[in-house]
């Protein structure tokens, strides 16, 4: 498939030929459903902690008689019925995260990249490459109309153009290793450079 390629200041650049293999497939929503729950399971921290009742701190003594009060028998303070006692099947520190083959990834990202370009939402620059000023870079976008979009960079992203791109509110950066299935559809507008678009090609091969 072929699409058009523009510059910074939004004039035309020629055109480029993307590979079916990774823009022209039908998306799926169960193959990037669930290569963004593994992503976003390996993301949480899983710190979540409880007391149970061998870790609180109370006497292990019996609070009071078996027999005769006319209440229930209980035999520590420590029990989880009580206020201040241990919590039962409580959440413990552990990892969120599981598997998935590298294969499947690739697949999900090839997916992501598939459904951007079937949505229109997909734009290709020639480059990035920018005098470092924030407020000619701002201005720029506001005129492309990008309000929440993601830039995807060759092997390296271009210093100046992450420089000025830091306080421009929905705008993003990354590099083509750290393209990743959750950042491309959480955001409206999903820009490559073309050297963006070679590297990707050859990741994804």
């Amino acid at each position: 498939m072929k699409l058009d390629v523009i510059k910074l200041d939004g004039t035309s650049a020629g055109t480029l030929d993307l590979d079916e293999a990774l823009f022209g497939l039908e998306p799926r929503a169960d193959i990037l459903h669930r290569v963004v729950r593994w992503q976003r399971n390996n993301a949480q921290a899983g710190t979540h902690k409880v007391k149970t009742r061998s870790e609180v701190s109370y006497s292990t003594k019996k609070i009071y008689r078996q027999k005769g009060t006319g209440g229930a028998r209980h035999g520590a303070r420590s029990a989880p019925i009580f206020r201040g006692g241990g919590v039962y099947k409580g959440p413990v520190v552990r990892s969120h995260g599981h598997d998935l083959t590298k294969k499947f990834r690739k697949l999900g990202l090839c997916h992501a990249l598939s459904a951007k370009a079937k949505a229109g939402e997909l734009v290709i620059i020639e480059d990035v490459n920018t005098d470092g000023k924030t407020s000619a870079l701002a201005k720029a976008v506001k005129n492309l109309g990008w309000k929440r979009a993601l830039i995807i960079d060759g092997a390296s992203v271009n210093e100046d153009f992450l420089k000025a791109s830091r306080n421009i509110e929905g705008l993003d950066i990354l590099p083509t290793m750290g393209a990743n299935v959750f950042d491309i559809l959480k955001r409206d507008t999903l820009v490559i450079t073309k050297s963006g678009i070679e590297a990707l090609e050859a990741r994804l091969k």
